[in-house]
């Protein structure tokens, strides 16, 4: 069994407050959630209102299906939002 996992650190420089991040936030989870067959959530930053953290998780049993399983979520990602993305992590476990 392959986990891929992933890390997004967003910055939403024009959010004023932690109701619009996470109007931000649930949009990208829920848009994903849609489209992947994958587990998303904010796992990070939850109190600052111009960043946030989400990770994705992807179970396989081929570590290059999860790899690209996990690009192609950050790869939507990147595609419908305004945040800055400003950096990514993956591993697979």
């Amino acid at each position: 069994m392959i986990i891929g996992t992933g890390k997004v650190y967003l910055y939403i420089g024009w959010s004023r407050s932690l109701k619009e991040k996470r109007m931000v936030v649930k949009s990208i989870i829920d848009k994903v959630k849609n489209k992947f067959n994958v587990s998303i959530a904010e796992i990070g930053n939850q109190d600052s209102y111009k960043s946030a953290v989400i990770g994705i998780a992807c179970i396989s049993n081929n570590t290059s299906y999860s790899n690209k399983c996990i690009q192609s979520v950050i790869n939507y990602i990147e595609e419908n939002t305004d945040a800055v993305i400003e950096k990514i992590e993956i591993q697979m476990l």
